[in-house]
């Protein structure tokens, strides 16, 4: 499988390089001509999600925002977990949250210069936070920093992909902490394919994540030097509302290695999971 999963990511991005040039966006009159900014609320229930040591079935908030602004490209998400207090739900008693910060430095905008080329229209200094919760073993806390770029994808239209390092400040007490350990290819869509008469539509979107070259953490019993989630939504999407279902797939999640007892839990890190989700806008 995980072959398969790096010739997937290598075809994503050899098509991407194929697509037609992209037109630049033109920041040397006003960086703030394409701003806009979005929020909404996520009430979401996940089935079979292949979180490590089991923490599959959970019904949870998600604050999920986005936008831009002059220099600066923003993507981000806080998820609560175990929302209603569920002696059922597999959180409880738990962890509480996730939180991930994704801003993104444009070169274009900073330097008032057009750096496209090919398929590639915009490129940045990006960088993703992820933050957990702290228990008895500590926290997560880990960085990525690299380049980033919006491209121009056949059908898909524009696409984020991103090329990161991944440094660990907190990881649970693992021994990557403190460290440089891996890279994370990522890529994201958003691509309507079907309107009604009322202006709602219906679209595919979603990310793919794929971390590689993590050797410190893999050399550990039970853990792995790559990881991938893929996520595959179908949203029905109104001014105010949407309502969608997503399937993720998963391997080795987290750096965690399928199938092994290694961390003394035997760990179901691939496969799929299914995401129910309905959405309020602001």
């Amino acid at each position: 499988m995980a072959k398969m999963l790096k010739n997937l990511v290598a075809a994503g991005v050899l098509t991407a390089l194929a697509a037609p040039a992209a037109y630049a966006v033109d920041y040397s009159d006003d960086i703030h001509k394409n701003d806009y900014k979005w929020l909404q609320f996520n009430l979401m229930r996940s089935e079979g999600n292949k979180i490590p040591f089991g923490a599959q079935d959970t019904t949870y908030l998600e604050m999920e925002f986005g936008g831009r602004s002059g220099l600066f490209d923003l993507y981000g998400y806080l998820d609560v977990f175990d929302i209603f207090d569920s002696k059922g739900d597999d959180r409880y008693g738990g962890d509480n949250f996730f939180f991930k910060f994704a801003p993104r430095l444009s070169l274009d905008a900073l330097t008032k210069t057009d750096l496209s080329f090919g398929p590639v229209q915009e490129l940045y200094i990006a960088t993703v936070t992820n933050v957990a919760d702290s228990g008895a073993f500590g926290g997560l806390f880990e960085h990525y920093v690299g380049l980033g770029s919006d491209i121009q994808v056949p059908w898909f239209g524009k696409m984020g992909l991103n090329l990161y390092g991944r440094y660990v400040r907190e990881n649970y007490g693992a021994p990557d902490e403190g460290k440089w350990d891996g890279y994370m290819v990522s890529t994201n869509w958003f691509k309507p394919f079907y309107h009604f008469d009322n202006g709602s539509f219906v679209a595919y979107q979603g990310y793919l994540d794929y971390k590689f070259g993590a050797t410190t953490i893999g050399a550990e019993a039970g853990r792995s030097q790559n990881a991938l989630e893929w996520f595959n939504g179908i949203y029905w999407h109104s001014d105010r509302y949407a309502v969608g279902y997503g399937l993720k797939a998963y391997n080795n999640m987290a750096f965690f290695k399928d199938g092994s007892d290694g961390t003394g839990f035997t760990q179901d890190t691939s496969g799929v999971g299914h995401y129910f989700a309905v959405t309020y806008k602001f």
